[in-house]
């Protein structure tokens, strides 16, 4: 399945991002979705005014993945220096598992590559999570140290156990030469 339309947040979305964030990250144990949490981390991932925040926050943006007028997917990207970091990324838990997450991450390379003159791309998974570490290295990121502890203070869940990690993977940006970023023609 292809999105439609791949485009920044707009405040109007806000509420819908944060709800799609919550329910791909944090359904409830029984999900079937691959990508939740919910068995080891509790709370929402989450809420309204971190969403807006990342929104309006300068070099920062959140993208939102469309299927006809159903937002259906979104990642945020950051800058920080010369690396772009992605969070968030969320696909509507009825449709993971068909090529919309793999979408909206190239989406997201590009968009970091033209937009912040990205050098590397960079991403923080929690450790146990192996599918989702295999997602990333399938795509070219790799791992860039040891674990480190999660991060309570970002105010993204409480986790089960005490003694979570996290990971961040990093991959180069390959449109980016000598300091300068290849200029995309169009075919």
């Amino acid at each position: 399945m292809n999105l439609d339309l791949i485009r920044p947040a707009r405040n109007v979305d806000a509420r819908t991002v944060t709800r799609l964030v919550n329910r791909a990250y944090r359904p409830g144990i029984s999900s079937a979705a691959w990508t939740h949490e919910s068995g080891i981390i509790t709370g929402d991932r989450t809420d309204d005014g971190q969403v807006a925040s990342k929104i309006h926050q300068p070099g920062s943006v959140v993208l939102v993945g469309l299927a006809g007028n159903a937002l259906v997917a979104c990642v945020h990207v950051s800058k920080q220096m010369e690396t772009s970091h992605f969070g968030m990324l969320a696909v509507d838990p009825s449709l993971q598992a068909v090529g919309i997450g793999k979408q909206i991450l190239a989406f997201a390379e590009e968009f970091a590559s033209i937009n912040f003159n990205a050098e590397r791309f960079a991403v923080t998974v929690i450790s146990s999570r192996i599918e989702l570490v295999a997602f990333y290295l399938r795509r070219g990121y790799q791992k860039t140290g040891g674990p480190k502890p999660y991060p309570l203070a970002a105010g993204a869940g409480t986790p089960v156990q005490p003694d979570l990690t996290v990971e961040t993977l990093e991959k180069p940006n390959v449109m980016y030469v000598s300091g300068h970023p290849l200029l995309l023609i169009p075919k």
